[in-house]
């Protein structure tokens, strides 16, 4: 696809085709007239084309096409570039950097228009959606928020994830504690040193760009049965957040993946290798274990299962630092509002881009993105909505499956009623329920290792959502901060990534003194004020969620 935007090492501008100035053309709003909206999102990892099935049904039902436009290369400065040159798409998906968009008067608050035109958006949210607004300071609406608002929590990634080989060559032993994860890993490879010919890898890290947040930082936190609070720990009792590597007990994990690395079971190339050198070697079967959630390595799964390795994929286990820890994988954290796509002061047509996202709200849309076109990719038998056996299949062994058909391609970042919202016609809103998880989505060898624990589901072998309890504040990775706090926090992270190679790569006997020299620089860099700054936005969250 050729791009729209490109970002030149030289130059701090963005050029963005299409993004036409406001009020250059007369609003098209409560017509089907074909038009096009240039939509940025600052999470795309791939180039995404509206041109599939459910799109092309999209713009039959609203008459609109999307140029979407993405970062290259993990590229972090996508949004301050925009700022900088004062070029901006119709639709922007900024993430944290929300903040940076509203200081520059770069997006629109969406108050009038919600209590105006925003039908299918009050009916979404409901009485959630005063958790769109922004704070107390200033309590508009300038995003449609994304994430369930109805969570159905019947899948988990775990905290680590295993082989089935692995747990079947030692009789499915106790997985509850790194040390039983180690001890399996480590008696596999002593047995079968190579896989299919090339060298059994222990455990291989995903850290290439952003990635690392995900298979580097979050473990160090899941491990000791905090709550996924991003790269913060917050004190659930006084709401108090502190930078999560300035708490004595994630070193942890890096202390644990430094003997690994010294005694050969963590992959060498961990830290330098690209996400596709990763991803075959997870298809090629040779990878035992993983801190990575399945979205992540997803088509890699997909190629095992194609070849008749049903056994090299991988286990979600509620591995924790020891057992004083409980796993908290299956928290419901609630709708936490913050990120999602809000419209640029630039739109063409900012009430047609409003209808649009209002329209993705409904419950023709929820189901068309997520279920995809009836006697297509799904039929009606007896009022329940059914996935045939064929497409189910095609939907576990086709790695282009969302591509191809695009259902669930065009879920995030847009709203979305939740896994657990049933719609009037009394079907979950997407196609996930334990029932359908259970029966058709499940590999053979998922249940055998399953039965072997005596559980019928992944979920089955962690502490419940209910005994678990909610959160008053969502999660406060999603939360939007001031854009000098944020910089800090960039600040932070980037020396984090290397701070954390050097120590998982050194000798174990210069751990601690590393360690020591990373929490001295942490202070040096003022993480701790960043923390501060959290902990009164988190005060003024449920200051504004509570309505007093």
């Amino acid at each position: 696809m050729k791009r729209t935007m490109f970002f030149a090492a030289a130059a701090a501008v963005v050029l963005l085709a299409g993004c036409a100035k406001s009020g250059s053309a007369v609003s098209t709003a409560g017509t089907k007239k074909p038009v096009n909206f240039t939509f940025f999102t600052v999470d795309a990892i791939d180039d995404m084309v509206f041109d599939d099935p459910v799109a092309k049904m999209i713009t039959k039902a609203t008459g609109v096409t999307l140029t979407v436009d993405r970062p290259l290369g993990g590229d972090q400065q996508a949004i301050p570039l925009m700022i900088a040159s004062g070029q901006y798409p119709d639709l922007i998906y900024a993430k944290g950097n929300l903040a940076m968009l509203i200081e520059a008067g770069a997006v629109i608050a969406l108050d009038d228009l919600i209590e105006n035109r925003g039908k299918y958006i009050k009916e979404l949210y409901g009485d959630q959606l005063v958790r769109l607004r922004n704070s107390t300071q200033d309590p508009h609406i300038y995003t449609v928020g994304t994430y369930d608002v109805t969570s159905g929590i019947w899948k988990t990634d775990g905290t680590m994830q295993l082989q089935h080989a692995v747990l079947k060559e030692l009789g499915y032993p106790r997985m509850k504690t790194l040390d039983d994860y180690e001890k399996a890993i480590k008696a596999y490879m002593a047995k079968y040193p190579a896989i299919n010919g090339q060298k059994t890898i222990g455990l291989s890290l995903l850290i290439d760009t952003w990635q690392w947040y995900i298979g580097l930082s979050n473990p160090s936190c899941a491990l000791l049965g905090h709550p996924d609070d991003g790269q913060w720990l917050v004190d659930q009792h006084t709401l108090e957040a502190r930078y999560k590597f300035l708490h004595p007990d994630t070193k942890h994990f890096y202390q644990w993946l430094n003997r690994m690395n010294a005694e050969g079971i963590l992959d060498p190339e961990s830290f330098i290798q690209k996400e596709d050198i990763w991803k075959a070697k997870i298809a090629a079967g040779r990878v035992l274990g993983l801190t990575y959630p399945l979205w992540g390595y997803a088509d890699s799964r997909t190629s095992l299962v194609n070849n008749n390795m049903q056994e090299r994929t991988y286990a979600y286990l509620p591995i924790m630092l020891d057992e004083s820890y409980q796993c908290v994988a299956l928290k419901d954290y609630g709708f936490g509002g913050g990120w999602g796509i809000a419209i640029s002061a630039a739109c063409k047509d900012p009430e047609r881009a409003f209808e649009f996202l209002d329209w993705m709200c409904s419950e023709e849309a929820q189901i068309l993105i997520n279920w995809g076109i009836e006697e297509v990719n799904y039929t009606v038998v007896d009022g329940k909505r059914i996935v045939p056996d064929e497409e189910q299949n095609r939907a576990k062994t086709d790695p282009d499956y969302e591509k191809k058909t695009g259902v669930g391609r065009w879920s995030y970042p847009f709203p979305m009623r939740g896994r657990g919202y049933i719609d009037s016609t009394g079907n979950f809103n997407t196609r996930d329920s334990p029932h359908r998880i259970k029966d058709q989505e499940y590999l053979d060898t998922e249940k055998e290792t399953l039965a072997a624990y005596g559980a019928e589901m992944w979920t089955d072998l962690f502490p419940s959502t209910e005994s678990l309890g909610g959160s008053k504040y969502g999660q406060a990775w999603q939360y939007t901060l001031p854009p000098g706090v944020n910089a800090v926090i960039t600040e932070a992270d980037n020396y984090m990534k290397n701070a954390l190679a050097t120590a998982v790569l050194g000798e174990p006997a210069n751990f601690e003194s590393q360690w020591r020299k990373i929490v001295q620089d942490l202070h040096r860099i003022g993480i701790e004020d960043a923390g501060m700054a959290l902990t009164e936005r988190i005060r003024d969250k449920i200051e504004l969620w509570s309505g007093k």
